[in-house]
């Protein structure tokens, strides 16, 4: 099979929430995301938060996946994997305020947890 093209560049990632004040608390709030203001309105509630030089699109929409029954494991589930510059802190916060986490099984230094719409998000030491 000829290559025609390629792929150079994760531009965003997308994740559907119930709740999109919910959800930036623990974005922004928890992970302290920035809300990025210059994004587009699409007609629908939502916000755009930066990561680096890259974003993640917080969709307030009817989700047609279950909440119920997803692996405790985030790692064995679809996630987002966000690079952290103190793994240590992170995971005392989880800890201070309650959220479950597990650790990478991979045996690098990273955590899996859950947002409160049950999307899992991985957490990595920057060193690792």
């Amino acid at each position: 099979m000829g290559r025609d093209f390629r792929m150079i560049q994760l531009h965003h990632v997308s994740l559907v929430v119930a709740d999109t004040q919910r959800s930036l608390a623990f974005y922004v709030g928890l992970l302290g995301l920035e809300i990025d203001p210059s994004r587009p309105d699409l007609g629908f509630p939502g916000a755009w938060l930066n990561v680096g030089d890259r974003q993640i699109h917080l969709l307030e929409l009817a989700n047609s996946d279950p909440l119920e029954g997803r692996p405790k494991h985030g790692g064995r589930d679809r996630h987002i994997a966000l690079i952290t510059d103190d793994l240590t802190a992170m995971r005392a916060k989880l800890d201070r305020t309650g959220i479950e986490y597990t650790l990478s099984r991979s045996g690098r230094q990273a955590l899996f947890c859950r947002d409160p719409d049950q999307n899992a998000v991985e957490l990595i030491a920057a060193s690792g």
